[in-house]
Order: C-alpha cells, then sequence, then structure tokens
C-alpha cells in the first residue's frame, strides 16, 4: 500500500532526525576530543549535514506533501497533526534561508568557535574579532530574511528558534518586572549574609582529585535518573549536551582548586539530560518528538541545578557523599557552611559562576547587547568596551581583561543570537514550575534530602518533558501549573530564600 503523504513526511523528518544526531555528535566530539588542527575538516563535515538538513526542508517533494497531509488532516490523530504543525515550521524556517547561507554561517560558526578557544587562553578579544565580524554579518542576514517569510521583526524571528511563542515584548516585560526589583533584593542580601564569608572549602593552593569529583558527579547524575549504559559524561571547557535521547554526551568542567564547580555544572547539562530522556518515545524521530526549545531545556537545567541543587534538603543529601568520595570532613563541610556557599550572593563578573540573585543581571546585559550588535548600533570592534561598561553600570564590577568579559561565552561565536533570553526566561519557568511541584508534593524536601528524586521527574514527565514540542512554552506552562507565566513566583522564591529563610 502507497503511503500517505502524512507518513512520507514522517520519513524525509526521520532522515533530519539522524543527521541532526551525527551532527550534535561531532560538536561533541569537536569540544571534547578533536584535535586542535583539524577545525577545517569539522567544518566542512558541519556545514554538510546543515546543507542536506536544509535541502530536505526546502524540496518541493516536502512543499506538496504537507499540503496535501495538510488537506487531510481532519483524519489525523491530535498527535499528528501537532507534529504536522512543527513540521511546517521547520519548513518556513529552512525555506527563508538560503542553502548557501546556511552552510557558510556553520562553516565560519566552527572557525569562530575555534577562534574563540584561543582568544580566551590569550584574553584577547583581537583574536576572535574578524571571524566574530563574519559570524554577525551572517546572521544579520539570516535574521532579516526569516522575519521577512515569517512576518516577524529580525530579532523576533531568532528568538523563534529558541524560545517558540515568547516575543520581545513580552520577554522585556518580565525582564523588568524582575529588574525593577532585583538590586534592592541584591543589596539587602549582601547585606545580611555580612561581611564574613563562609569557611573556605580548601586551604590556600588546595585541590582535590578530578578524578574524584567526577565520579561524585556521575553517582548523583544515575541518582537523579542519567543513563549511563545510553550516555557518557566527560570533561570540556565549556559545559554541554549534546546527542539524541538514546546516545546522550554530557561534558563538565572540572577544576580541582573549584570542588563543587564540576559538580554542579554536570548537574545542569544533566537537567537537559533528563528532559530528552523524558521526551515522548514514540515520537522521538519527529518535530513533534523534540523539546520546546532551549528556554524549556534551560529551566529543567536550572531546575535541578539550582533550585534543587542548592537547597538546603539537597545539600544534606550531598554533604555525606562528599565525605565518602573525595574523603572531605570538617566544619568547612558542614552542611552549614556548604549551604553558605552555594547561596552567597556576590557581584561577580561570570555569567556561568553567578548566584541566582545576580545572574539575571548578566542575562540582561547580553540580551541589550546582541540586539545592538544585529542592528548595527553596536559594532563588534566596540563590543569588549560596552560590555565591560555594561557590567560596571549594573554590578558595580569591571573587568581586568577580555577573559572576564566578552570571551566568557561561546554562544555568539557560535552563531547563537537570541539565545540568551532563555536563560533568563528559563529561571523564571523553573521557579513557577517549582512553586507549583512543592504545592503538590508536600513530602518534597524529605524525598529530596533521601537522594529520591523518582517523584519530581516523574511530575516532570508527565507535565513537561513527556509533551514533547505538542504545545507553545505559554500554552505549556499554564497547562502544567495552572496559570500564566509571570515573574511573580520568582519573587516570593526570591524573596523568600534569600531575606526570609536565611
Amino acid at each position: 500500500m502507497a503511503l500517505s503523504p502524512y507518513q512520507q513526511l514522517e520519513e524525509e523528518f526521520h532522515r533530519i532526525h539522524v543527521f541532526r544526531g551525527a551532527a550534535s555528535l561531532l560538536r561533541w566530539d569537536q569540544a571534547v576530543m578533536m584535535p586542535r588542527g583539524s577545525i577545517d575538516v569539522r567544518g566542512e563535515q558541519l556545514a554538510a549535514l546543515e546543507t542536506e538538513c536544509h535541502a530536505i526542508l526546502c524540496s518541493p517533494k516536502v512543499s506538496r506533501m504537507l499540503e496535501r497531509a495538510m488537506a487531510n488532516a481532519p483524519g489525523l490523530e491530535d498527535w499528528q497533526v501537532a507534529n504536522l504543525r512543527e513540521m511546517r515550521r521547520q519548513r518556513d524556517h529552512a525555506i527563508a534561508t538560503p542553502g548557501s547561507l546556511v552552510a557558510r554561517l556553520a562553516q565560519e560558526s566552527a572557525l569562530a568557535e575555534a577562534a574563540c578557544v584561543e582568544a580566551r587562553r590569550t584574553q584577547r578579544f583581537d583574536v576572535l574579532k574578524p571571524h566574530l565580524e563574519a559570524v554577525v554579518s551572517l546572521v544579520r542576514d539570516k535574521a532579516s530574511l526569516l522575519g521577512q517569510h515569517l512576518g516577524l521583526a529580525p530579532y523576533d524571528a531568532l528568538l523563534d528558534e529558541f524560545s517558540p511563542g515568547l516575543t520581545t515584548s513580552e520577554i522585556d516585560s518580565l525582564f523588568k518586572a524582575l529588574g525593577q526589583r532585583l538590586p534592592a533584593l541584591i543589596r539587602d542580601a549582601i547585606e545580611l549574609q555580612g561581611d564574613t564569608p563562609p569557611l573556605p572549602l580548601l586551604p590556600p593552593g588546595g585541590r582535590l582529585s578530578v578524578t574524584k569529583q567526577k565520579a561524585l558527579a556521575a553517582e548523583i547524575m544515575r541518582a537523579v535518573g542519567f543513563s549511563f549504559e545510553r550516555g557518557r559524561l566527560d570533561a570540556s571547557d565549556q559545559p554541554l549536551t549534546e546527542g539524541v535521547p538514546g546516545d546522550l554526551r554530557v561534558t563538565s568542567r572540572f577544576d580541582g582548586a573549584h570542588p563543587l564547580r564540576g559538580l554542579y555544572d554536570a548537574l545542569h547539562e544533566t537537567g537537559h539530560a533528563l528532559y530528552d530522556l523524558g521526551l515522548p518515545r514514540a515520537w522521538a524521530t519527529q518535530p513533534v518528538g523534540r523539546n520546546r526549545g532551549l528556554v524549556l531545556e534551560e529551566s529543567q537545567s536550572l531546575l535541578l541545578s539550582t533550585l534543587i541543587g542548592h537547597s538546603r534538603p539537597f545539600v544534606a543529601y550531598l554533604q555525606p557523599l562528599l565525605e565518602k568520595t573525595l574523603g572531605v570532613s570538617g566544619p568547612e563541610w558542614s552542611v552549614d557552611n556548604l549551604y553558605r556557599h552555594l547561596t552567597r550572593v556576590q557581584r561577580s563578573l561570570s555569567r556561568v559562576d553567578a548566584d541566582e540573585l545576580t545572574r539575571p543581571v548578566h542575562i540582561t546585559l547580553r540580551f541589550e547587547l546582541e540586539n545592538d550588535l544585529l542592528t548595527g548600533a553596536l559594532a563588534v570592534a566596540d563590543l569588549p568596551e560596552a560590555w565591560n561598561a555594561g557590567i560596571e553600570e549594573r554590578l558595580g564590577v569591571r573587568p581586568a581583561n577580555d577573559l572576564e568579559g566578552c570571551l566568557q561565552d561561546m554562544h555568539w561565536p557560535a552563531g547563537d543570537f537570541g539565545f540568551f533570553p532563555a536563560y533568563g526566561v528559563g529561571a523564571l519557568i523553573a521557579m513557577q514550575i517549582w512553586e507549583t511541584l512543592r504545592t503538590e508534593r508536600d513530602d518534597i524536601d524529605a524525598e529530596i534530602a533521601a537522594g529520591q528524586f523518582g517523584g519530581i521527574v516523574g511530575w516532570l514527565r508527565d507535565n513537561v518533558h513527556g509533551l514533547g514540542a505538542s504545545l507553545g512554552v505559554p500554552e505549556l506552562i499554564k497547562q502544567a501549573t495552572g496559570k500564566p507565566l509571570s515573574a511573580a513566583p520568582a519573587l516570593r522564591y526570591l524573596d523568600a530564600k534569600y531575606l526570609e529563610q536565611r
């Protein structure tokens, strides 16, 4: 029997799934073990896979089948209708961007990412500058073409790739609501915690085994539900999660002088991985079976690594594991001192190491800068000074070099513009979900302290992960929590944690 137009589309999108999975593993290899001199080869490989996916999406055959399948949509099941909608969405994004532009952006991004590694090593932005200029120019072209085709402003068109269903105006509104409260909250929290820092975990020059740190991270990853039969944990300069459900690769930054950093980076990435593992298996190779964009991914990472991982019950669970695996003891490794470390508010320069209160400041700065880069209001050459001035104005600290400033993140060299708002909105989503979770599970603190995470992960799979891309972000959040997305739950959570319960 001949396949229906819809069934033929499923076959075409299965091919795309396989190609994208291969590209993801190539990016993992680039971060973990690829020889530095092989970047030109890797860029060519990634460009070829991206070009092939783009060619499938833009083919007249796929467009014809979409029209025919949509005409017969009344005969499809709900999941199939949602899948058809996501197929069309991917096609519309692809058809707006010429294949030549896709290939050039993939190649230039690979070169820029390699240049960024060298720029970070030498603390010199000028090493990255020409490569970033090429990427920004190509992303401007992409945003303009995509916006024209989708009927969106250029930046909104880029946002749609990472945060489907959200617009710049909605994100502005959320960030402003948070920003109105944050300066006073940061000031009050710093004042309340006092001038005496927690006891240092290590003596000056002290180090702990990276091998043992990695073993500890793996043990906790297993406890929260990560499968090492279909996944790996490795070290890289920047934490990441790559692969597809069934073959997930997590990396973390392990550092002997910072014994908690590698663990919490691994937890953050495990949040991404658990989301992928919880996606609807029946739709694993189809667009509707993918995650609902980076904004939901980030919410799941922050929920695990920060809202759960930085809670007092989690520290109570973690403390004996630190003693057992790392061989540490003493008052500096007590639950109280560890919790003080994890909840200490500081006006720091690093986004990835920032606390819950100052991290949104870093995000909003990047949100503004990438908007200015795309419109041309900010030249790439002026990015370091704009960055330094912006962070000094907001947090009162100024980078001493480019590594502490605009070389912190790999996202812009990778061509990921419209990406950073997902970090901030993802945090708001995480706190709204957390408020609902705590309401629905009275014994959640006891579960966490006992290292029992099955109930939490099960709730997330029922209400978030298992829905795949069947709903837009606003609809999914309202269905999961019973309320539209807002900054109010975040402000309640942050006030309680940093001002009321210390």
